[in-house]
């Protein structure tokens, strides 16, 4: 009686490891890894991708900023700096895994350059040398760029590891 409960205790116990171990290793493998929640995340789902000139001017008219969204300069978080900048380094970045892209676009920068002077914000420093930097159009330190908001926001996949070519970088956006 005793080893017949021992065999079946053994077993759910084996099973139950079995299971936890498919679970856990399926999330990692699937490429469904999941990004660490942070303030902001809810934007994410939000108006991504591709922007025309015809896109801004329309949501020029709506009210809405370059991204889209109902969401004025003072609004702006520091959660909000960190998804609009890293979204917008991944067009430029190499890295395994991305999550988010919106365009980089001039009236973009401008307009997270802007909010800069309206809001203090946590980090405000770094997202203004970053903003400064591509106002300019020098992409030279991209990659470095995304990994400071990788690591602002304690990024554990999909760290930069170098800047696209031309080619590379036109190929990512067609495939957005």
């Amino acid at each position: 009686m005793r080893r017949n409960f021992l065999i079946v205790s053994a077993s759910i116990a084996t099973l139950t490891i079995g299971i936890l171990a498919y679970l856990l290793i399926s999330d990692m493998y699937n490429g469904e890894a999941k990004k660490a929640d942070v303030p902001g995340d809810e934007i994410s789902s939000g108006v991504q991708g591709k922007i025309t000139e015809e896109q801004l001017q329309r949501y020029k008219k709506e009210g809405l900023n370059p991204f889209g969204q109902e969401l004025d300069l003072n609004e702006l978080t520091a959660a909000l700096y960190n998804e609009y900048i890293h979204g917008m380094s991944h067009q430029k970045v190499r890295a395994d895994k991305k999550w988010g892209f919106y365009e980089i676009h001039l009236e973009r920068i401008k307009w997270l350059l802007e909010g800069l002077d309206v809001v203090s914000i946590e980090n405000g420093s770094t997202y203004r040398n970053i903003l400064q930097r591509w106002d300019k159009g020098d992409f030279s330190k991209v990659d470095k760029d995304h990994n400071a908001i990788w690591k602002i926001q304690k990024g554990t996949v999909g760290k930069a590891t170098g800047i696209l070519s031309l080619e590379e970088e036109q190929k990512y956006i067609d495939s957005q």
